[in-house]
């Protein structure tokens, strides 16, 4: 094009023009254009990337089971309905500093002790005074695991028998499974917890343990239901009679297994430790509130 433009000019102008450009420019503009033409983009080599949402996934399985190696992650996915390969996933955990072999799994001691926790039931008795300077004794039972507590009675004296009859009860109300999960029960050396009481537990395959003298915190968990329930209830309740004060009770005890956030629970209820995460919430939003013993105590929810 150049050259035919050239032409048009009379050779007195032509040698009078400087061109911005020399012939060589010109031939490495053309082979460039047909390299252009010529080259096919690169593909690299080996097989595509994988999936982010599977990448996730195994570093879940692999964070939530530590005693998993990359063949028991595999077999989980291939359950969900992935189609991957053994090695994708030994690959996935090496890229991620995670070993994919078992020997990975935590030997801490938090660890170790959640374990052992569901296994232990607790026992303890609360006393009240009422308005009339009564006393009164509340037994109770709280799951270490759950923390979930069972109000077995109320009584104006705790005696071996009635103490004896509220274990049977509570064996009773629960479940087989959850009855033969029961493998410790932990208890004070009161007069009425006899060996018709220990009976009760030994029968099912529980090992009972005494809490030694002077050593409350053997019992920790439940001395610690009862300082929450004092504060959060009968302290700040005028207690007239038996019939009241296992209304009282019961019903925080209904509080604490359904609604009270527990920090051993992840700040889920006893009643909620299995139930899913709630939406999380982006802007304003309904909330209501539930009142139990009066407006003593409110319970918030979001409406759905």
């Amino acid at each position: 094009m150049l050259a035919a433009l050239l032409r048009l000019l009379g050779k007195r102008h032509r040698s009078a023009m400087k061109l911005l450009v020399t012939p060589r420019t010109v031939l490495r503009w053309h082979a460039q254009l047909v390299a252009k033409k010529w080259t096919y983009p690169p593909r690299r080599p080996g097989r595509p990337a994988k999936p982010e949402a599977l990448r996730a996934l195994v570093l879940r399985l692999a964070r939530e089971n530590d005693t998993w190696g990359y063949r028991r992650i595999h077999g989980e996915l291939l359950a969900l309905g992935w189609k991957v390969a053994a090695s994708t996933v030994w690959e996935i955990l090496q890229r991620a500093g995670i070993d994919p072999a078992p020997q990975r799994a935590d030997r801490s001691w938090a660890k170790f002790l959640k374990a052992q926790a569901q296994g232990i039931l607790a026992v303890d008795v609360l006393h009240v005074d009422t308005a009339l300077l009564r006393r009164l004794f509340v037994l109770f039972f709280i799951e270490h695991g759950s923390r979930r507590v069972h109000i077995a009675g109320v009584t104006r004296n705790v005696t071996a028998a009635w103490a004896t009859q509220q274990a049977r009860n509570l064996l009773m109300s629960l479940y087989d499974a959850r009855t033969a999960g029961i493998r410790y029960l932990i208890r004070d050396n009161a007069g009425y917890f006899t060996e018709g009481f220990d009976a009760v537990f030994t029968t099912v395959g529980a090992r009972v343990v005494p809490v030694l003298p002077g050593v409350p915190r053997m019992n920790a968990i439940a001395e610690r239901w009862v300082g929450s329930c004092r504060r959060e209830a009968t302290d700040r309740v005028l207690i007239t009679g038996e019939r009241h004060l296992r209304l009282v009770v019961d019903e925080y005890a209904g509080h604490h297994n359904q609604h009270r956030p527990h920090r051993s629970l992840g700040q889920r209820c006893p009643d909620g430790i299995d139930a899913p995460e709630p939406p999380a919430v982006d802007g304003p939003s309904r909330i209501i509130r539930r009142d139990r013993l009066g407006g003593l105590i409110h319970e918030y929810s979001q409406v759905a």
